[in-house]
């Protein structure tokens, strides 16, 4: 069964900033009452410790740093919940970094042409190995993992980013597949271009980048995404209303694609 929000512990990797912020955000407003922030820096958290508590004044919200990225920082930013809440009930993964658009024939040939693919696919994929022992005892649990339609759709300049994205989607997919018989659902969101995020910001200030999505953003008939919205999505799949949603990637972009 899935649990209400109400009863619901959640883990926020990347949950300090853009996407993970909102999400919490949102998750809090829906009554989550139990919410733990994890990020690598220790100000912004305290920066978004207090955005959460005017937002949500009675619920347990609670920050700790710890590079996920790494095997030793997710198993520590799993334990941080699991001793401060008893449980987790839901992992949200917002926490992969993403290089900048970049032709593939001008990245250099060196450690760093893969080293944003390897970071988008650890943000995502230790948090999930490191708290799955956990939800499988209990039988029970939501995972959400943010990729991007870069993934689905062959983009000019994200030769490598799409790979990366591509990669976590199908590691959702096969994931909710093993893990359905343990009571565990997992999804995955696949936004475009979101506003009202660091990333957005670095996006439109980069000279390549910029004239990539401002095209994309023209073609949101719909209207181009921002955090908020897409934290709502989130929220659904974390509820008992998507009990028996497991394995998508879902699309919200405004209609830049049909992806």
């Amino acid at each position: 069964m899935a649990q209400a929000l109400s009863r619901t512990a959640a883990l926020l990797c990347g949950g300090t900033a853009g996407i993970g912020l909102a999400s919490a955000k949102a998750l809090a407003l829906a009554g989550v009452p139990k919410i733990m922030l994890i990020g690598r820096t220790e100000a912004r958290g305290i920066d978004a410790l207090k955005v959460l508590t005017e937002v949500a004044p009675g619920a347990d919200i609670r920050f700790s740093a710890h590079d996920i990225a790494t095997p030793a920082g997710a198993s520590q930013a799993v334990e941080a919940a699991l001793t401060a809440f008893g449980g987790i009930d839901l992992l949200v993964n917002t926490g992969g970094g993403v290089s900048m658009p970049e032709l593939f024939h001008k990245s250099p040939l060196d450690s760093s042409l893969t080293a944003g693919l390897d970071g988008l696919l650890r943000g995502v994929i230790l948090p999930c190995r490191a708290v799955l022992p956990h939800m499988m005892e209990r039988r029970s649990g939501a995972i959400i993992n943010v990729a991007s339609d870069a993934g689905k759709l062959a983009t000019p300049g994200e030769v490598v980013i799409g790979a990366g994205m591509a990669g976590i989607m199908m590691f959702s997919r096969a994931l909710a597949l093993e893990a359905k018989r343990n009571g565990i659902r997992v999804n995955c969101l696949t936004p475009s271009i979101v506003r009202g995020t660091p990333l957005y910001d670095d996006l439109m200030a980069h000279p390549f980048a910029s004239k990539i999505f401002e095209k994309a953003e023209k073609m949101a008939s719909l209207g181009v995404v921002d955090a908020d919205e897409l934290a709502h999505l989130a929220v659904f799949l974390a509820s008992p209303e998507a009990a028996k949603v497991s394995g998508q990637c879902i699309s919200m972009n405004g209609g830049i694609s049909m992806a």
